[in-house]
């Protein structure tokens, strides 16, 4: 037999064989009226275990290619061209073939677990329930009668709501803007989607923060990006840094979360963002600033953004009300030159239409009321509540095993563990005593660390979290221990 698998190949075994012989009852080489080769020939002659042969044979049973006899062999079934019934698409080899990833294994094997099992949750990003301004949200509902339309809105979204927005980010995020320079979008994700599916194209290089919430996005290799990392430190990322990555690859666009950063709430020194905002325009290279943190802020400080400090029109800005109001408005926003906010929009109506009136009238109705300043000081004072819960928490059970920054603003704690511990064993560990948080690597380059979540859980629910993840440490050093 010629043919032979590629063990370098990222596909498995099994459909890798179970494509050569698929292609081979397409092509003749295998006849309808004689046998397959038995799954101890075929594994003898590809140099494979009989069960990956056997996984191949079941995957094309599956897909009505074949019929398994006893006494018989496989043979390739009769009803192939759909003589009596119709042939199953072989769906898995759709699926492979996307060119839009999946999420990271880890990140699914988060989310099913979570979905699954009542976990103490500290990986999640979404606010608990009970931060949500929900009895505000009923009386706006209740007392407020509904004037807008059901039908389509604007394809940059509902005016009045961009009206209020403009003023919003005027007040809160010192940003001068006009409705028609904002885009109301289905939260931040979608935002992002949007500027690199249509500014960028493949093969263009664009700098991400390491770590990063955005290295746990496939958008940038799904598009066809390459992407370059720059490292986080106290102070954010070193502006030095990306000149000194532009000079080699011709950086076309850069993707900061500059304040309360995702994982290690850091907050960009004022002479760095300054710093970015310079090479910016004097290489004409636009920044992405992703900003879901600023209003968090527990002294209440009004720190300036990017786009605040922006005077030439470098900075997209994106913002959200997920991580302030509530998570299932959906609403969030792009801020940027109108010709943008064009291209954008008219992308965004190619995929929904644009977005929902009724949410849109909600969000305008509690961001231009007295209940959202309430809200928001409301909000502050309980994540520090949970800051400081999860701080005292780590001082109390791994004081000598992780160091960590404790942010002075929104909802993530980045703690680098002292001892040298397999990530994945830690994880499924944690899982086993009832408690998840996210890995480092999936949030960058380094798996020496880990983020907690403290927004989603209430103070003794984070108490008991971290010590059951210091449970999972000291079970796992133990054991290494031994060996």
């Amino acid at each position: 037999m010629e043919w032979k698998t590629d063990r370098k190949s990222k596909k498995p075994l099994y459909k890798q064989i179970a494509a050569y012989i698929e292609s081979g009852i397409a092509d003749g080489t295998f006849l309808l009226d004689k046998p397959l080769p038995s799954e101890r020939f075929l594994a003898s002659e590809l140099g494979v275990n009989r069960s990956t042969v056997v996984a191949a044979y079941d995957e094309l049973e599956a897909n009505g290619l074949v019929e398994r006899k006893k006494g018989s062999g496989t043979m390739i079934s009769k009803d192939i061209w759909g003589i009596t019934r119709k042939r199953i698409p072989s769906w898995n080899r759709y699926i492979e073939a996307g060119s839009f990833l999946p999420n990271m294994p880890v990140t699914q094997k988060i989310r099913k677990e979570t979905e699954g099992h009542n976990l103490i949750n500290l990986a999640s990003g979404e606010l608990s329930e009970d931060l949500f301004p929900v009895q505000s949200l009923r009386e706006i509902i209740s007392n407020r009668s509904f004037i807008g339309s059901l039908g389509y809105d604007h394809p940059q979204g509902n005016a009045v709501l961009r009206e209020t927005i403009a003023n919003h980010v005027k007040q809160y995020r010192r940003i001068d803007t006009d409705p028609s320079s904002i885009l109301i979008t289905s939260g931040a994700q979608q935002a992002l989607h949007l500027v690199v599916q249509c500014l960028l194209k493949p093969g263009d290089a664009v700098v991400l923060e390491d770590p990063s919430y955005s290295y746990n996005l496939p958008i940038y290799q799904s598009a066809g990006l390459r992407t370059f990392p720059l490292p986080v430190d106290k102070d954010g990322i070193n502006p030095e840094d990306l000149l000194e990555l532009h000079k080699k690859h011709r950086i076309r666009m850069i993707f900061l979360n500059p304040i309360f950063q995702n994982p290690t709430g850091t907050v960009l020194h004022i002479n760095r963002r300054k710093r970015i905002l310079e090479l910016s325009s004097e290489y004409g290279i636009p920044v992405i600033e992703d900003d879901p943190y600023s209003l968090t802020s527990f002294a209440g400080e009004k720190i300036s953004t990017l786009k605040s400090m922006d005077n030439n029109g470098n900075v997209l800005y994106i913002s959200s009300l997920s991580k302030i109001v509530a998570s299932g408005l959906r609403i969030g926003w792009i801020i940027g030159p109108k010709s943008v906010i064009d291209r954008l929009s008219d992308a965004k109506q190619q995929v929904d239409f644009g977005h929902g009136s009724f949410t849109q009238w909600i969000a305008n109705d509690f961001l231009d009321s007295d209940y959202f300043p309430a809200h928001l000081a409301g909000l502050r004072a309980q994540l520090e509540k949970r800051r400081d819960a999860m701080v005292s928490s780590l001082q109390q059970f791994l004081q000598k095993e992780v160091d960590y920054h404790s942010p002075n603003g929104g909802i993530h704690l980045w703690c680098k563990l002292k001892v040298q511990l397999n990530e994945i064993k830690l994880l499924e560990e944690s899982i086993k005593r009832g408690v998840i948080y996210v890995p480092g690597s999936t949030l960058g380059t380094n798996k020496e660390y880990v983020r907690f979540t403290f927004g989603r859980e209430n103070e003794d629910s984070i108490h008991e979290g971290i010590k059951r993840f210091a449970e999972a440490v000291k079970s796992l050093e133990s054991c290494d221990s031994r060996l």
